[in-house]
């Protein structure tokens, strides 16, 4: 494919230009992306900073990549409802590099993943990874969010940890129960009022968020508390910055991102060579799993609402986004279901209204920072933990784990086990060849070969003695070639002839034309003569291909099963000739 046309296919209606410009714009329409912006755009803030404290890094980065990314992918992608920023499904990937490279680290993983997703694009991949099966899709999800919300109870419950959690999931959750018997009962009360409000509020049928509830609840609980003498983390006690004035301040900045080199730390730390090699795995990792959840968010927000989305637009954006962010501290995003959805039903007619909930985000990061230091660390981990349930579709999985074959189910089951024994790219991969193997397993038993010499249908005389006529289906391929060859070795065993009947046979690759070629071979060598009818195109073509070519007395091709059978009887002297229809004199 040239260079040109895949320019022209990451063009197609991308952010606010083609599609929504040609069906006009409104004041109903600006009414509508003005109202979905605002929502969406209170909305995010806390979810934003929650995730950016899962992974290690203080709250603003999590603005700072709505701000930044967001506004990008909104622009330029391909899927006019999707709103982007932090997304749970990176917190259990990025939280190591984090641990081990500090902010520089993550930058440099954002940059390099967003630098993957693009050559994604670019290589029109967007249907490609369509092909990932939905039961390793769950898989992963399901350890991802049992591995966040582990790592949500320290929080939760104001446990007091000696040292970095190690890596390993098990080793991680037994270092937690350890610590149970420092639980922090103020910070405890916090926890248990927010998940209250949290599961009630919905019940109300206010329009106003959850969240944004459980978020007040929260901190009017803590405000109580400390004034009787029982302080609980914030994000003021957690958190510090470094103010333009050269002094540190607690909580988060009030001043929109700047620019700086995305591997360059506080302190002045440069990325190395061991760093890429250390992170490159992070990175495709992160591209990975960002495009699947990119294309997945676009996909079901095609059947909300019957809008087309661009794949290979929808990742272009995406790409330029996470390579932008991290100039200005963002980390790695991708467009999130839950927010997206919230944004359709909130009003939004285009991606304007994406655009709309970045300007809130830089509103709040100007004039709501001295307010936001006071939100407890008990209540953003709370969300994260939500927003965990959530991601985990759990009816989808027990519906799947119910009614799908054993198969998938094992494929479930091994993504599952594995993202926690070992992580995202074992399991994913694993996952995934085994998905296929079973796969080829059961197309290749769709692969038969019978004998349809006695039947009517097919052959409407009888053959002369030591001719057969065998009828293949299905395709033949390396997984079935040699079970489907070894039976034409024994129905071909003392005969004088096959007719192999080939109409069935869509497919013919490396392996099914070594297994021919064999076969060929083995009959000449037995003096079995061999006759070919109505092979289709592929198989043809690559039977040209590899240089199998018909041999006078041992081979030969026919285009269609009567003209076969025909050469076979003309073969016989004590066979009358065919008489033909009336029709055809």
């Amino acid at each position: 494919m040239s260079a040109r046309r895949q320019l022209q296919g990451l063009r197609i209606a991308s952010g606010l230009s083609d599609s929504c410009l040609k069906e006009g714009y409104s004041l109903n329409k600006l009414r509508g992306d003005v109202m979905a912006g605002l929502t969406v755009g209170i909305s995010a803030i806390p979810l934003s900073m929650a995730l950016a404290i899962a992974i290690g890094v203080p709250p603003q980065h999590g603005l700072y990549t709505s701000l930044v990314a967001g506004l990008l992918m909104a622009v330029l992608g391909g899927s006019r409802y999707s709103v982007s920023g932090p997304t749970a499904a990176f917190v259990v990937i990025l939280q190591p590099v984090v641990q081990q490279y500090g902010l520089p680290g993550l930058m440099l993983t954002t940059l390099l993943a967003g630098t993957f997703i693009l050559l994604m694009a670019v290589a029109q991949f967007g249907r490609v990874l369509s092909y990932i099966p939905h039961t390793v899709t769950f898989g992963f999800t399901l350890g991802i969010a049992v591995i966040i919300a582990t790592l949500q109870i320290p929080d939760l419950f104001g446990l007091v940890l000696t040292e970095q959690l190690p890596n390993f999931y098990f080793a991680k959750l037994w270092d937690i129960i350890r610590h149970l018997p420092t639980i922090h009962w103020p910070t405890l009360m916090v926890t248990a009022v927010s998940f209250v409000v949290m599961y009630l509020w919905p019940r109300a049928k206010v329009p106003i968020p959850a969240h944004l509830v459980t978020l007040l609840a929260g901190v009017i609980v803590a405000l109580l508390l400390a004034n009787y003498g029982y302080p609980v983390a914030t994000i003021a006690s957690s958190f510090e910055y470094h103010a333009l004035a050269g002094h540190t301040a607690a909580g988060i900045p009030n001043f929109l991102p700047h620019f700086e080199l995305p591997w360059q730390g506080v302190e002045g730390n440069y990325w190395t060579f061991e760093m890429l090699g250390e992170v490159l795995p992070q990175a495709l990792t992160i591209a990975l799993l960002g495009a699947i959840e990119a294309l997945l968010c676009a996909v079901m927000l095609e059947r909300l609402t019957g809008q087309r989305y661009h794949a290979n637009a929808e990742l272009f954006g995406q790409g330029v986004g996470n390579i932008v962010a991290p100039f200005f501290g963002g980390f790695s995003a991708a467009p999130e279901l839950a927010r997206s959805t919230t944004n359709f039903r909130a009003g939004a007619a285009t991606p304007l209204a994406a655009v709309i909930h970045t300007g809130v985000i830089a509103v709040c990061l100007l004039w709501a920072s001295p307010y936001l230091k006071h939100l407890p660390m008990a209540c953003m981990a709370t969300l994260v933990v939500i927003v965990a349930w959530r991601m985990c579709h759990g009816r989808q999985i027990l519906n799947t784990v119910r009614t799908a074959p054993t198969a998938d189910v094992v494929v479930f089951v091994v993504c599952f086990s594995l993202t926690l024994l070992v992580d995202m790219v074992v399991a994913i991969g694993s996952a995934v060849v085994i998905a296929a193997l079973l796969f080829m397993r059961d197309i290749a038993t769709m692969t038969k070969a019978r004998d349809i010499t006695k039947a009517l249908k097919h052959v409407p005389r009888p053959l002369p003695d030591g001719w057969r006529v065998i009828k293949i289906s299905g395709p033949l391929f390396f997984a079935a070639a040699d079970k489907i060859f070894n039976e034409l070795d024994a129905l071909a065993k003392d005969q004088q002839g096959l007719v192999i009947h080939m109409d069935g046979v869509p497919l013919l690759d490396a392996g099914g034309l070594d297994g021919l070629t064999g076969f060929i071979t083995r009959c000449k060598k037995h003096k079995c003569q061999l006759i070919f009818s109505d092979i289709q195109f592929q198989p043809l073509k690559a039977m040209v291909k590899a240089g199998i070519k018909p041999e006078n007395g041992n081979f030969t091709v026919y285009p269609i099963l009567a003209d076969a059978l025909d050469a076979v009887l003309d073969q016989d002297p004590n066979q009358p000739p065919a008489t033909k229809p009336a029709a055809e004199k």
